[in-house]
C-alpha cells in the first residue's frame, strides 16, 4: 500500500498537464482564427500572431518542465529575488527607451527581440511573497500588525501597475491580494475594512481619468456612443449574440473581419463564442472549471502551508482572471483589457502560467492527493 501511493505520488497530477496543454492547443487554433486576417493587412502573414504564440507556448512547456521538476520547497530561497525582478520591472517601464508605449500605456520593456510585461511577474512574486511569510507563522495573518507586510508588499505592486496605467491588472493583484489574505486565515472584520477603502479608491481613479469614465459610461450604454467608447462592447456583444446555440462554424466568424479590436487578446472569447455557440462554450469553460477544480484540489491536500498558499495563488490569479475576462467579454462589467489565461495571444502571459502550472503540478507530486 505504502509502495503504491508513493509511486502515485511521483506521478502527479497528470490531468492538470494534459488540461493546461490542450486548453493553449485551443487557444493557438482560435487565436489563428481570430488574428489571420488582420495579420495579413498589417504584417503581410496570415499566421503572424500564431507564430509568436507557439513560441511562447514551447517556452512555457520548457519553464513547466522546470518548475514541475524543481522542488517547490526550494523555491522560498529566491523570494527576494523574484521580489526585486518584479519591482524593478515595474518600474523600468517608465524609463524612455527602455520601457515600450503603446496605445497610451507603458506596460512593456522592451529586450530588442521581444518584450516582456513585468505585470505578469509581478503577479506570481505576490503569492511567492505571501506564501513565505506565512508559512514561517500561519498566525500571523490572525492580526492587523500580521498581515501588514503582505498588505504594503501588494498596495506598492498595485501603485506602480495603476501608474502605467493598467487598472485591469491592478484590480487583478487587488482580488489576488485580499483573496490570499482570507485563504490564510485572515478575520472577515479586516476583510470588511480593507474592502471600503478599496471600493473607494477605484471610484477616485475611474473619475481622475476620463478614458475610465468614458468606459464606464459606455459599458452603462453603449449604444450611445456606437463608434467611440461603446464600439467594442458591441462588437462583442453581436460576435456572441451570431453564434447562437451551437456557433457559426469553426474559422468562419465574421466580428475577426477588422470589427472587434484585439479579437487575439483581450476579446478572444467573443470569437469563440462566435464560432462554437453556447453549447461550445460550455465545454471550453467545463475545461477552465475543471483546471480551477484541479488546483483547488491541490492545494486541499498539500501537506505543508507554503504548498496550499502556493497552490492557492496560482489557482485563484487563474480564475480571477478567467472570471473578469468573461464579464468584460459578456458586457456584465465596464470594459477593461485583460488576456484570458493560456488562451489569448501573449508570450509573458503563456509563460508564467505554465509555469505557475508547472508548480501546481510539483505540489502535487508531494501531496496526499491520489488521482
Amino acid at each position: 500500500m505504502r509502495t503504491r501511493l508513493t509511486e502515485t505520488k511521483k506521478k502527479g497530477d497528470i490531468l492538470l498537464l494534459l488540461s493546461v496543454c490542450l486548453l493553449a492547443i485551443i487557444g493557438t487554433i482560435f487565436i489563428y482564427s481570430a488574428s489571420n486576417y488582420s495579420a495579413k493587412a498589417t504584417y503581410d502573414d496570415s499566421f503572424y500572431f500564431v507564430k509568436k504564440q507557439v513560441i511562447g507556448i514551447l517556452l512555457g512547456i520548457v519553464a513547466m518542465i522546470f518548475t514541475g521538476n524543481f522542488n517547490y520547497q526550494k523555491i522560498k530561497k529566491f523570494h527576494i529575488v523574484v521580489s526585486i525582478i518584479s519591482f524593478v520591472g515595474l518600474i523600468l517601464v517608465f524609463i524612455p527607451g527602455i520601457g515600450v508605449e503603446n496605445y497610451g500605456a507603458r506596460r512593456w520593456i522592451n529586450l530588442g527581440f521581444s518584450t516582456l510585461q513585468p505585470s505578469e511577474i509581478a503577479k506570481f512574486a505576490l503569492i511567492l511573497f505571501s506564501a513565505v511569510y506565512f508559512s514561517k507563522k500561519p498566525e500571523r495573518a490572525k492580526t492587523f500588525k500580521g498581515i501588514l507586510p503582505v498588505l504594503l508588499y501588494g498596495v506598492c505592486t498595485c501603485l506602480l501597475i495603476i501608474l502605467e496605467p493598467n487598472m485591469s491588472i491592478t484590480v487583478c493583484v487587488a482580488l489576488l491580494l485580499i483573496s490570499i489574505l482570507f485563504a490564510c486565515g485572515m478575520k472577515l472584520k479586516y476583510l470588511f475594512f480593507l474592502g471600503i477603502p478599496a471600493v473607494c479608491l477605484a471610484v477616485v481613479l475611474i473619475i481622475i481619468e476620463p478614458y475610465r469614465l468614458d468606459r464606464l459610461m459606455a459599458f452603462v450604454n453603449p449604444w450611445s456612443n456606437p463608434k467611440g467608447e461603446g464600439y467594442q462592447l458591441l462588437q462583442s456583444l453581436y460576435a456572441l449574440g451570431s453564434g447562437g446555440w451551437f456557433g457559426v462554424g469553426l474559422f468562419n466568424s465574421r466580428q475577426k473581419f477588422a470589427f472587434l479590436p484585439f479579437s487575439e487578446s483581450d476579446f478572444i472569447l467573443a470569437v469563440i463564442g462566435e464560432e462554437i455557440g453556447f453549447v461550445g462554450l460550455i465545454f471550453f469553460f467545463s475545461l477552465l472549471g475543471f483546471i480551477i477544480f484541479r488546483g483547488f484540489r491541490i492545494a486541499s491536500k498539500s501537506k505543508d502551508f507554503f504548498g496550499f498558499i502556493l497552490a492557492v495563488g496560482i489557482t485563484l490569479i487563474f480564475g480571477i482572471q478567467v472570471v473578469i475576462n468573461a464579464l468584460v467579454v459578456t458586457g456584465s462589467i465596464p470594459p477593461t483589457g485583460l488576456p484570458l489565461p493560456l488562451v489569448s495571444s501573449g508570450n509573458t502571459s503563456i509563460i508564467i502560467f505554465m509555469a505557475e502550472m508547472g508548480i501546481l503540478y510539483n505540489i502535487s507530486k508531494n501531496s496526499s492527493l491520489t488521482f
